[in-house]
């Protein structure tokens, strides 16, 4: 039965699914947007640091005052409401949740909200990449281990990277490369939420519209998230990562084909089965036509010379051999297209992306020349940005993950453009993310991961 079909059932049935938001950002907003529309959805409590910004943006979004005027949890549940609350502990100890999504956007915070739905049974969908790519395969463990769902979020490139992956394998295509696209040019590397908005050509009105966070851009900017998510794609899909990690080459999406494939067969690929992220920049800062700045793909091989006749006759995005063929999709509906996470972890048991091994790692780079005893301020800020690298390259050489990043001190300099080490800074403060990372450098390290 199609997933809609058994959402209208649990509508009709009047047992909707119980969902929990933690942290009513962009993505959280967008998926808000959506939830009164779908059948079979209750969004019965949504968490936040801050209520009063939370009802501004239901406002803004289109909800009307009364459905989200819920003042307890049993209200919410007996009149088909929405509690609005800064108190999350709510969320862990109402039994009728079934899902979580973590929005927050902070890795210590998304770490210690996921291990909590875990032990409280409820499933967990992870919006919040930064976490995934610190811990994601032992979250994964524990939810397994739990008997409920870890999924990365659908709507999100990664979870949709997964999907097309996932298609192309069952059907019995060898993956090449898998990744997005995205606006690059070498000096973003340095950019700061100072100078990003000049680089997205956004207005000041625009950034004022409440929907904008500068150092959550600036991520985007900088190369950041693109690392991050490539690491969830690649610790998902079994994919490994090039040995200098991502190279941003300029391509069209007609010249996915081309450009991601080996570098043996004249493409930029140093290995075959990896992630790339394609730039929407010639490195002249000229525009590519037909770029995939919002889009995900994967390039994929075979050599069956009539597999090869029939990708020319229906006119499949191949490179000059025949070889290698590319599929994409152009677009992201960002929390938009949520709700399917949702309705696969809650009808199906099943996640939209996963992490399964340790592949992949993001390490804090200098931005700058850095001095002993400053104060790094983690992903899209002024001190580092992230740098995909290999699992096991990260842990021989004691990289510091970018997650981990954020409120730690240097106890030494760190040049510009060098990464840094767990030598490089003082002992972090405890936290069940940082715990969660050790365990899982073991496990590795012991090949029990």
């Amino acid at each position: 039965m199609a997933l809609f079909e058994k959402l209208q059932e649990r509508q009709q049935a009047n047992e909707p699914i119980r969902v929990a938001l933690i942290g009513a950002g962009k993505f959280g907003s967008m998926f808000l947007a959506q939830a009164p529309t779908t059948p079979g959805l209750h969004v019965a409590v949504i968490a936040d640091l801050d209520p009063p910004r939370v009802q501004s943006s239901l406002k803004r979004i289109g909800w009307p005052a009364e459905a989200h005027g819920a003042s307890t949890i049993a209200q919410a549940f007996s009149e088909r409401r929405t509690l609005v609350t800064d108190d999350v502990e709510v969320v862990f100890t109402t039994a009728a949740i079934d899902v979580v999504i973590e929005c927050t956007g902070h890795v210590i915070a998304g770490v210690d909200h996921a291990l909590r739905a875990f032990d409280a049974g409820k499933h967990v969908v992870m919006v919040t990449v930064e976490a995934d790519a610190v811990v994601g395969p032992l979250l994964a463990k524990q939810a397994a281990q739990a008997g409920v769902v870890y999924s990365l979020a659908n709507g999100d490139q990664p979870a949709l990277i997964c999907e097309l992956v996932d298609l192309l394998r069952t059907v019995g295509f060898t993956v090449t490369c898998a990744g997005k696209g995205t606006k690059y040019l070498p000096a973003y590397h340095e950019s700061t939420p100072d100078t990003v908005w000049g680089h997205y050509g956004f207005t000041g009105q625009q950034v004022a519209s409440g929907d904008y966070n500068a150092q959550m851009f600036n991520s985007f900017l900088d190369g950041t998230k693109s690392a991050i998510e490539m690491a969830a794609v690649a610790n998902a899909t079994g994919l490994i990562p090039q040995s200098d990690g991502l190279r941003f080459p300029p391509s069209s999406v007609d010249e996915l084909a081309q450009v991601c494939r080996p570098q043996a067969h004249g493409g930029v690929l140093g290995r075959s089965g990896t992630v790339e992220v394609v730039s929407s920049l010639y490195r002249d800062g000229a525009a590519v036509p037909r770029d995939l700045r919002w889009g995900v793909y994967v390039t994929f091989e075979s050599d069956n010379d009539y597999v090869q006749r029939c990708f020319s006759e229906y006119g499949v995005v191949t490179d000059d051999s025949g070889r290698y063929a590319a599929l994409y999709r152009p677009t992201h509906f960002i929390g938009l297209e949520l709700g399917l996470s949702v309705a696969h972890a809650a009808l199906r048991n099943e996640a939209t992306g996963t992490a399964a091994q340790f592949n992949a790692d993001v390490a804090a780079v200098a931005k700058r020349d850095l001095a002993a005893g400053e104060l790094l301020d983690g992903e899209g800020g002024y001190t580092v940005y992230g740098q995909l690298v290999p699992a096991a390259v990260s842990l021989e050489t004691g990289f510091l993950p970018l997650g981990l990043a954020a409120g730690v001190r240097l106890r030494r300099p760190v040049a510009a453009k060098r990464p840094v080490k767990w030598s490089d800074i003082d002992p972090p403060q405890s936290s069940r993310a940082l715990e969660l990372r050790r365990r899982m450098e073991r496990e590795f390290d012991q090949g029990s991961l």
